[in-house]
Parts: C-alpha cells; sequence; structure tokens
C-alpha cells in the first residue's frame, strides 16, 4: 500500500470545480455570488495583514 502524497489529495480538476461553481449558484443564486466572493477576499486580506503586522505590546494587566 503507497501513500499519496497530500498534494494530490487537495488538488480539484476542471469538473470538480465546475460542479462547486454550480451547487454555489443552485444554493446562492447568481446576484449573491460575486457578493459572497467579494466578502471572502476581503476576510483573507484582513487575516494576512493581521498575520504581518507587528504585534501589540503584551497587556500584563499593570494598568487596572
Amino acid at each position: 500500500m503507497t501513500l499519496m502524497p497530500t498534494l494530490a489529495l487537495v488538488t480539484f480538476g476542471l469538473s470538480e470545480t465546475l460542479l462547486m461553481i454550480g451547487v454555489l449558484m443552485l444554493l446562492f443564486g447568481a446576484k449573491k455570488l460575486p457578493m459572497l466572493a467579494r466578502g471572502f477576499g476581503q476576510g483573507i486580506r484582513n487575516f494576512k495583514g493581521e498575520l504581518k503586522a507587528p504585534p501589540d505590546e503584551e497587556d500584563d494587566g499593570a494598568d487596572r
């Protein structure tokens, strides 16, 4: 028994991608998809920005 590489488990082909887009269109409608994608993209940008930001000073609770 051989182990498949991890990357092979997360790749999607054209048919899988089209199927996912079709299911999303059925669930949310064609008008909502751009809004959902925009919100998803903004969330990813915010997350990446927070990862790159310098850490704030640690609050040790001494000023309470």
